[in-house]
C-alpha cells in the first residue's frame, strides 16, 4: 500500500512540475528533462511514473481539473443559493497565481488535445465538467429547465472568455471588473 501511495504522490509532484513548465515555457518545453529539473528529480523517475508523454499530459490536465473540483466541492452547501452560485463561478476564473497556472495548463493541453487522440478524452471530460458546473449554477439560480441548455452554453462561453482576459492582465492589475460582469450576468438569470 505504501508503494502505491508513494507512486501517486510522485505522480502528483511530477504533474505539478509539468504545470509550472507549461505555464512558464509553453507546450514545446514539456519534456522529461525539463519536468525532471523542475521537480528536482532524475529523468528516470519521471519516466517511471509517466512512461509516455501522453500519460504525463493526461495526468497533468486531470490534476488541474481535480483541483478545480476540490475548490468547488469546498464551497459550503449551506450558503444562500445566489451566494453559492457566485462562489462556484469565481472558482472558474484565474483570480490568483494557482488558477493562472491552471488556466495556462488547460490552454496548452487543450490546444494539444485537438490533434492528439490520446489526450482528447481528458479534454472532453474537462469540457463536460465545465458544462456540469454551469448547469449547477443555473439550478441554484432557479433558471427554468427549458432555458438551461442555452443558458449553460452562454455561461460557459462567458466564463471562458472572461478567463482569457483575466489571465492576460498586467501584474497587479485587478480582475474585479470580470467578477462584476459575472455577478451582473448571474443577477440577470436568477429569480
Amino acid at each position: 500500500m505504501a508503494r502505491s501511495i508513494d507512486i501517486e504522490e510522485r505522480r502528483r509532484s511530477v504533474s505539478e512540475a509539468a504545470c509550472r513548465v507549461l505555464a512558464e515555457d509553453g507546450l514545446g518545453a514539456l519534456s522529461v528533462r525539463n519536468v525532471a529539473a523542475e521537480a528536482g528529480l532524475p529523468p528516470s523517475t519521471v519516466r517511471y511514473v509517466f512512461p509516455t508523454q501522453a500519460s504525463m499530459r493526461e495526468h497533468t490536465i486531470t490534476l488541474v481539473f481535480d483541483r478545480t473540483r476540490e475548490r468547488i466541492d469546498a464551497v459550503p452547501a449551506d450558503l444562500m443559493a445566489r451566494e453559492r452560485a457566485h462562489r462556484i463561478v469565481l472558482e472558474l476564473l484565474p483570480l490568483d497565481d494557482e488558477r493562472v497556472i491552471e488556466l495556462e495548463v488547460y490552454l496548452a493541453l487543450g490546444n494539444a488535445a485537438l490533434t492528439d487522440a490520446e489526450l482528447r478524452p481528458a479534454l472532453d471530460r474537462v469540457v463536460r465538467e465545465m458544462r456540469e458546473w454551469c448547469e449547477e449554477i443555473l439550478g441554484l439560480l432557479d433558471v427554468p429547465a427549458a432555458d438551461r441548455e442555452y443558458e449553460a452554453c452562454r455561461l460557459h462561453a462567458l466564463v471562458d472568455g472572461l478567463a482569457m482576459h483575466v489571465v492576460r492582465l498586467a501584474p497587479g492589475e485587478s480582475g474585479d471588473w470580470a467578477i462584476d460582469v459575472l455577478d451582473r450576468h448571474l443577477d440577470g438569470l436568477g429569480g
